[in-house]
């Protein structure tokens, strides 16, 4: 069966070339890079050509950046240093929609007794940015902000926030692991004081994440050993997956137009096809985005019996609702956005990348109109060729019920 791959922004897959670079470190090339030896100094060299692509994806100096295993790893990284470096401060912000590697650790620092502040968003996913002004304080540490929403694609307008930041001595953290790769970034030019991406957004395997870290910004190692990264992050570097960055970061750079032209052109037909399916909607700021998301309601419907049907076609997709994870909630960021239950109880996400064509974007879609047809047909809230009307149904009296309330 064919597949159609339309969820880039879960995973990529390791581009050929990266491959083709990592092959030799895990044989010929196999010394340790803090070795003496000549052994040791030609994989050095390989790390350090490494280091130079991905600072210059992201416009900013080599010795910026630090590896780390992940972007969770180094999201924490960020969290804490900012933490520890300031111990005086017991304050942090950061937003109703993040990914769970910020949200989850701002909810263990509530059980620390730290204070956290979590900024709203509008019905577009944008953020309520007189909100985040008035929500800082002298005793705030860190700001912590998705540039772009996993979910949604909606960006943040992180360089003001950086910059309002920068004027009140407050240290800024942009988790950008969907955002490197898919829009221009230029560290320099930026107040940005550390920044989180991960290697397998952009086509690099699993296992392997960077955090800049802008010179001269106090910083605290999460994880503490040797001399590894300049006394930044303890352990033997992970040779062959840093090199595989380096490519990746390196082709990343030279596919931006693609990224912004015909990735997005494709998004857009993929889109505008879809909204013709009654009852379809678009969720998050049509142009204030990435180029390669949609996040696209079909009410009456489940998510997860949605990605059912699409995986039976040979779609790949992710749901915008954590019904994937045994929840019948939907997800954080739509209900922090106020979409309306019926709709984002039947959310999904389509991120689409450089490998997609217009021969998959047409299958896909002759096949959705069919899938969301056979599914209303057998929802309880379809009837004919519309929605059950309120008068029809019958209330379950449960006053917490999001359906009937």
């Amino acid at each position: 069966m064919r597949t159609i791959y339309f969820d880039n922004n879960a995973t990529t897959a390791v581009d050929p070339q990266v491959l083709e670079a990592m092959l030799p470190f895990f044989q010929g090339l196999y010394g340790n890079p803090s070795s003496m030896h000549h052994k040791g100094g030609e994989v050095a060299a390989a790390l350090r050509q490494a280091r130079q692509q991905l600072a210059d994806l992201l416009g900013c100096e080599p010795g910026e950046i630090i590896y780390t295993s992940c972007g969770t790893e180094s999201d924490n990284t960020a969290m804490w240093s900012a933490l520890r470096t300031q111990p005086d401060k017991k304050h942090l912000i950061t937003s109703r929609v993040e990914h769970s590697a910020i949200i989850n650790n701002a909810a263990f620092l509530r059980r620390l007794g730290y204070q956290v502040t979590e900024v709203g968003v509008d019905r577009d996913g944008l953020l309520n940015l007189s909100q985040l002004e008035k929500a800082l304080t002298p005793d705030t540490a860190l700001v912590s902000l998705l540039w772009a929403n996993n979910e949604t694609g909606v960006l943040f307008p992180v360089e003001d926030v950086a910059r309002l930041c920068s004027e009140k001595g407050i240290v800024f953290h942009t988790d950008a692991v969907q955002a490197v790769g898919k829009i221009p970034i230029n560290l320099k030019a930026s107040k940005i004081d550390m920044l989180s991406l991960a290697g397998h957004k952009l086509h690099a395997p699993k296992g392997i994440g960077a955090l800049y870290v802008r010179k001269g910004l106090k910083f605290a190692p999460f994880m503490i050993g040797g001399h590894q990264e300049g006394g930044r992050r303890g352990g033997t570097e992970n040779t062959p997956y840093i090199v595989g960055l380096g490519v990746a970061a390196r082709l990343a750079g030279e596919r931006l137009p693609e990224e912004n032209t015909r990735v997005k052109a494709l998004r857009d037909r993929l889109e505008a096809g879809l909204l013709k399916i009654p009852y379809a909607m678009v969720n998050g700021h049509r142009t204030i985005r990435l180029p390669n998301t949609t996040n696209i309601s079909f009410e009456y419907i489940e998510g997860e019996s949605i990605l059912f049907h699409l995986s039976h076609a040979g779609i790949c997709a992710s749901s915008g609702s954590a019904c994937t994870s045994g929840s019948l909630e939907p997800s954080h960021v739509l209900r922090a956005m106020g979409v309306p239950f019926t709709a984002a109880h039947g959310s999904i996400r389509l991120s689409l990348g450089v490998t997609n064509t217009d021969d998959e974007v047409d299958e896909a879609l002759k096949i959705f109109p069919e899938v969301v047809a056979k599914l209303r047909e057998l929802s309880p809230f379809w009837k004919d060729d519309g929605p059950v009307q309120e008068s029809e149904l019958l209330s379950c009296e449960d006053n917490n019920c999001q359906i009937c309330n």
